[in-house]
Parts: C-alpha cells; structure tokens; sequence
C-alpha cells in the first residue's frame, strides 16, 4: 500500500512527464517548421500573389493565401462571437435550469468534438442547396459554425468563474437580470471572453478541412464576400503535396507564416488578459 506522500510523488512525477511530453512535442513541430520553412522564405512571398508557375517553382508568394486566412477567421470570429456570448449568459443559473444548462453543455461540448471534415461537408451541401458557389462568405459562414461551440465552451467557463458575489451585489442594487449579465458579469469576465475569442480565431485560420469545400482557393485577393479566397492551411498542402523541391520549400515557409500568426495570436491573448484581469473583483 502506497502512502499518501508516496502518491503524490508518483502523480507528479507523472505530471511532469506528460508536461515534458507535450513541451517536447511543440519544440520538435515548431522546431521542423522553423528550420525548413526558414529555407525557402523570402520577404517578397508576403508581399506578392502566385504568378505563372508558381506551383512548379515559379516565382510568386503568398499574399493571397495570408489576406484570404485573415478575412476567413477575422469574419468567422465576428460572426460566431455574435451568437455564442449571448448563449454563454444565458448558460447562467439565472436564467437556464441546471438540468438545461448541463444538457446545454453537454451538446456543445460533442458539437466541438465533430471533425472539421464534417462541418465542411455539411456546409458543402448547404450551398449546392442554396444554389451558391465556394466563396469567403461561404468559408465564413461554415467556419463561423466549426467555432461557435469551441468559443461557447469557453466563454460559458470565464463566465461561470465570475464570483456569485459580484453577481448579488448587482441584484442587490436594483439591476435586473440583463442588465447584471451584460453590464456586471461580461465586463468581469471579460479576460477570459477575449481569451476565448483568440482561441476560436486560432483555431479558424489554422483550418484546412471546413474551407476546402467551401471557400475554394485562388491565386487573387478576393474582392467580394462572393468571390473565392485562397488560405495558408491549403496553401500548405498544396505546395508540400507537389514533387518540385522549390514549391516545396515554399510550403514549409506558408507554415511558417502560420505558425508565427497563431502564436502572436495567442501571445496577445495572454498580454491582453493579464492587463485587463487588473479591474477584475477576485
């Protein structure tokens, strides 16, 4: 029989071997990245589109898949954002059951776990329903879907972590429950909403699946929300999945630009958390 201090050394032994693990892991992929997309990155691919060739070694960059990535996530952010802080309030016990609230939970927590793929393929069929083409609004729309549960979760936790408290407080004052909600409990909370909107981001324009049926891909910047967008995730996989080794390079360095953008999102989450956790009541 083990004792209780014997335990906790072997737990957190084991605590820090999956640590180590996971830290281990990140280095080594960002690691790969780092040095063999370093190789075959140029200034000027930030600044130009594909020209003639490109995807045979030809001359070219990047722009539009970097342009095409920003609008996708950016608007898929927005547009899940809308409806997933109101669902995250209304998760409250002032307003839900707790029987609701878990059922709630629960389906947002298996609508998070469905593979991209599928919510591609589901936005595929709803836009040959509708008669409509792969276009940024449809990319927007479908990755806005992909998010929604994700952002949800996470907002519903900074949400639930709000002291009840301060919540009391408000109600003791005379706010109803809306104006408690919105005006006390999203402003407390707000550090973990921001973290849960970069989140969401992150994991949008990090997406390949969810777009490849409906955004489509193009050697142009879109004009339109009806045109098609070209994204890093696809640019990736088609430039590593062809047999020339300068259109392979380029690829390695479009994962690059992506891993830099992900992990200044998430650099700016923790900066921006930090600073606005400094008005939040504990």
């Amino acid at each position: 029989m083990i004792s209780r201090k014997g335990q906790d050394r072997v737990f957190g032994w084991l605590m820090g071997l999956s640590l180590a693990g996971v830290v281990a892991a990140l280095i080594a992929i960002a690691g790969c990245v780092a040095v063999r997309g370093a190789a075959g990155f140029t200034w000027r691919m930030l600044i130009e589109t594909p020209k003639g060739g490109y995807y045979l070694g030809g001359e070219g960059g990047i722009a539009n898949a970097i342009v095409g990535s920003l609008c996708l996530a950016v608007g898929a952010t927005l547009l899940s954002a809308l409806f997933s802080l109101p669902a995250s309030l209304a998760l409250q016990r002032e307003y839900a059951s707790p029987r609701l609230s878990r059922a709630a939970r629960l389906l947002f927590d298996t609508l998070a776990g469905v593979p991209s793929i599928v919510w591609g393929a589901l936005g595929f069929v709803v836009m040959s329903w509708l008669g409509m083409r792969a276009s940024l609004l449809a990319g927007m729309a479908t990755l806005a879907v992909l998010i929604f549960p994700i952002m949800t979760c996470a907002m519903a936790e900074a949400v639930k972590a709000v002291p009840p408290g301060v919540k009391e407080a408000a109600r003791g004052l005379g706010a109803s429950r809306t104006q408690t909600s919105w005006l006390v409990v999203a402003r407390q909370a707000l550090p973990g909403l921001l973290a849960a909107v970069l989140l969401a981001f992150g994991r949008g324009i990090g997406d390949a699946a969810s777009v490849l049926f409906t955004a489509g891909y193009t050697d142009h910047i879109p004009r339109s929300l009806l045109d098609p967008v070209a994204s890093l995730p696809l640019a990736v996989f088609f430039q590593i999945g062809t047999p020339y080794p300068e259109a392979q390079a380029r690829g390695y360095a479009s994962a690059l630009v992506l891993l830099v953008i992900v992990l200044l999102v998430s650099f700016s989450s923790r900066l921006a958390g930090r600073r606005l956790s400094r008005h939040v009541l504990r």
